[in-house]
């Protein structure tokens, strides 16, 4: 018969060894140590991809509305709400947007076959990101988006 001191060591160890349960708990640890930084890059890069989204349709319908608009002033104006309608869309503030209108040739836009680029940029802010960080632009990513529409060899001023 083993003395109690034996019967303790024996009793310690298997306290020791014994993993019952332990699985589901190093499953549960690991799973959210990496589960969380992938829906964090999830939502960042949906947020990122709206985005891209927004800016992209802005430009390009401001460039469809600038070169079918009848005088310079409205072409603008039809340009201006095109970007603020696209960025709406997406849920992303229009008076942050830097919108820029270009011309291939010189200072007026609206003649024939001349060439208009838009130009949207925006500052999309990451998902979680404290206000501190937003608006010193460290916790957000700059888009860009460029469109090219040419005026028709039918226009004319109307």
């Amino acid at each position: 018969m083993p003395s109690w001191r034996a019967r303790l060591a024996g009793e310690r160890r298997s306290v020791l060894t014994d993993e019952t349960g332990s699985a589901s708990l190093e499953f549960i640890t690991a799973g959210l140590i990496l589960l969380v930084p992938l829906v964090y890059l999830i939502l960042a890069m949906s947020v990122l991809q709206g985005g891209a989204f927004a800016v992209e349709g802005a430009a390009r319908q401001a460039a469809r509305v600038y070169v079918l608009a009848p005088t310079p002033a409205d072409a603008v104006a039809r340009a201006e709400r095109a970007v603020l309608v696209g960025l709406a869309d997406y849920g992303i503030d229009a008076d942050a947007a830097e919108v820029s209108i270009t011309c291939g040739a010189g200072g007026d836009c609206l003649f024939r076959r001349s060439m208009v680029t838009v130009t949207v940029r925006v500052q999309v802010d990451l998902p979680f990101t404290p206000g501190v960080l937003t608006r010193s632009r460290g916790g957000s990513i700059p888009l860009e988006a460029s469109a090219t529409q040419t005026v028709s060899r039918f226009w004319h001023e109307g």
